[in-house]
């Protein structure tokens, strides 16, 4: 997907440009980080869908009108916020991004653009209470 800024010059009244910029991928460079954590800090990289576990995904049903919207917005202009996982040990947890997440799937994204913040075992444990 490509995607554009718009650059508006104060030069004339009808000075723009158009100038190809970097959004989520959904499909390239799987579990390539975006960007380099700031020591220690989340990185941001695209996970392949099936790569993610979502241990409280039965907990509660996603609201069926913001999928949808979400998978118009994300078909338009990409993935705007990555989800937020944890990994332990190498395995993605995911704990937010339950429309996002959704939105991909049902859209047959095989990636989705994710905050990765390393934990433990026990990091994982306080999340599942």
């Amino acid at each position: 997907m490509a995607t554009f800024a718009l650059s508006i010059s104060h030069a004339g009244p009808r000075s723009f440009c158009l100038r190809p910029i970097r959004a989520s991928s959904n499909g390239t460079g799987a579990g390539v980080p975006f960007s380099k954590p700031k020591s220690g800090g989340p990185a941001i990289m695209e996970i392949p869908l099936d790569k993610i576990r979502r241990p409280l995904m039965r907990t509660r049903a996603n609201d069926p009108t913001k999928v949808k919207e979400l998978m118009e917005s994300i078909r338009l202009i990409g993935l705007q916020e990555p989800i937020d996982v944890l990994e332990v040990e190498g395995v993605y947890y995911g704990f937010s991004g339950c429309h996002r997440y959704e939105a991909h799937q049902r859209l047959g994204l095989p990636t989705i653009r994710c905050k990765v913040r390393r934990g433990t075992k026990e990091t994982l444990r306080h999340h599942m209470r």
